[in-house]
C-alpha cells in the first residue's frame, strides 16, 4: 500500500444509478483536523459481505470513496446478513453488513476471529422495512399490527377480510386471495421485520423474531430484490423489503397508535432516534433496541437498523488502515447524504456519529 501520497480533496460529485453523490469535505482519520487539501492517498483492497437491503446505500458509499480514494478497491457482495456475518466469522472477509446484531454464539466466534479486543458493531444504515403490495386500483392500504400480522401468519387470507376492511373503511377491495411472499434466505430484514410482528402484532403472530422465516408454506424469494421481483409479478401479492427497492409497487401505511405511518427516513430516524441501546456488550458495540410498539405521532416501527460488524484489531495493518478510511467516509456527512440520495436511507445522528468514531479511531494492527 502507498502511503503518504498526497492529493487534493476537492469538492466533486459522481452519478451513482442517475443520483448525484457529493463527495466533498471527506477528511480519512488519520488527517481529521488537517483540512480536505491534505489527503493521505491510499491503496489496496477492502472485501464486505452481506445485507441486501444495504447494496444500494453500499454503491453509493464505494462511489463516493473512490472519488477520493481511487486506487482503493471496495468490493461488496450483497449475500443477506446471515451470510456477511458467517463469512466475517469465518474470516473470509473484512467486514460484514448486518440488519440484525451478532447473537451471542457468534459474538463468541468473532473473539475467536477478532482476538480479546473484540468487535464493533456500528448502526451506519438506518431505512424503513416497506409493506409492499400489487393490488390494482387499491391506491392507499392501512394496516394494523395485527392486522399484518395475521396476514403474514397466513390467517387473513383474502383482500375483503373483515379485518382489511375494518383498517380501510370505504375503500374498494377485491374478492381476492392473498399471498404473502417472504425472504427464502436467512435475512436480517426478516428478523427485524419478524421482531416488529412479535413486538406489536401480539397473540396474531405466535412466533419468535428470527432470521429465517418461520410459517411453513407460501411463496419465498432470494434477498430483497427477489421478494420486490415475486410481488409484482402476482397479482394480490404481498412482500416485505428494504424502501429502497420498493419501486412503482404499493406500499402501505403502518398503524402507530391512532394513526397510519407511511416509511420514510424521517419517520425510521424518529423512531431510532427514541430507542435505547442494548446493554452489556462490548465498549465499541452499539447495538439498538428499536422501539417497535412505539406511539409515537409520526414514527415508523418496522425499521432496519443495520451494522457494520468489524474487527478492532487486524493481522494486517494495510487492512486496518483501510477500514478506518472507507469507515470513517460512511458515517461522514456526506457519506450518509450519498446513501440517502440512491437509498432512501435516514441519516445517522451526530450521536451516533461521534459514538462511530470512537470505534473507528480505536481499529488497530498487530
Amino acid at each position: 500500500m502507498t502511503v503518504g501520497r498526497k492529493l487534493a480533496a476537492l469538492a466533486g460529485a459522481v452519478t451513482v444509478g442517475g443520483f448525484v453523490v457529493f463527495t466533498a469535505n471527506y477528511v480519512p482519520p488519520n488527517e481529521r483536523g488537517v483540512g480536505a487539501a491534505d489527503v493521505d492517498q491510499l491503496s489496496g483492497t477492502l472485501v464486505g459481505a452481506g445485507s441486501s437491503a444495504q447494496q444500494a446505500a453500499m454503491q453509493g458509499w464505494t462511489a463516493g470513496f473512490n472519488a477520493v480514494q481511487p486506487d482503493v478497491a471496495v468490493s461488496y457482495d450483497p449475500i443477506g446478513s446471515g451470510g456477511g456475518r458467517e463469512q466475517f466469522l469465518a474470516g473470509g472477509t473484512d467486514f460484514a453488513g448486518s440488519d440484525a446484531a451478532l447473537d451471542e454464539e457468534e459474538l463468541t466466534q468473532a473473539a475467536e476471529r477478532c482476538g480479546p479486543s473484540g468487535v464493533f458493531e456500528l448502526p451506519n444504515y438506518i431505512s424503513p422495512i416497506a409493506v409492499v403490495y400489487n393490488l390494482d386500483g387499491v391506491e392507499e392500504l392501512d394496516l394494523s399490527p395485527t392486522t399484518l400480522a395475521g396476514i403474514f401468519d397466513r390467517q387473513v387470507t383474502r383482500w375483503d377480510d373483515p379485518a382489511v376492511v375494518a383498517d380501510n373503511p370505504g375503500a374498494e377491495l377485491p374478492d381476492l386471495p392473498i399471498t404473502p411472499v417472504n425472504r427464502s434466505d436467512e435475512s436480517g430484514t426478516t428478523e427485524n421485520f419478524t421482531d416488529y410482528l412479535a413486538v406489536a402484532g401480539g397473540e396474531a403472530w405466535p412466533h419468535e423474531p428470527d432470521g429465517d422465516w418461520p410459517v411453513a408454506g407460501g411463496e419465498a424469494a432470494q434477498g430483497n430484490s427477489g421478494v420486490v421481483a415475486a410481488v409484482r409479478s402476482g397479482q394480490g401479492a404481498i412482500g416485505y423489503a428494504d424502501l429502497s427497492q420498493a419501486g412503482d409497487l404499493g406500499v402501505a401505511r403502518i398503524g402507530v397508535g391512532e394513526e397510519f405511518v407511511a416509511p420514510s427516513a424521517q419517520a425510521a430516524a424518529a423512531v431510532v432516534e427514541n430507542s435505547p441501546r442494548v446493554e452489556g456488550r462490548g465498549e465499541h458495540d452499539f447495538v439498538i433496541e428499536v422501539n417497535r410498539d412505539t406511539t409515537g405521532s409520526g414514527e415508523y416501527p418496522i425499521v432496519l437498523v443495520s451494522y457494520h460488524i468489524g474487527c478492532m484489531d487486524y493481522a494486517d495493518p494495510e487492512v486496518a488502515e483501510l477500514l478506518r478510511a472507507f469507515m470513517t467516509y460512511v458515517v461522514s456527512d456526506e457519506g450518509q447524504e450519498a446513501a440517502a440520495q440512491v437509498a432512501g436511507s435516514a441519516p445517522i445522528s451526530d450521536g451516533l456519529r461521534q459514538e462511530a468514531l470512537t470505534a473507528i479511531d480505536a481499529v488497530t494492527a498487530s
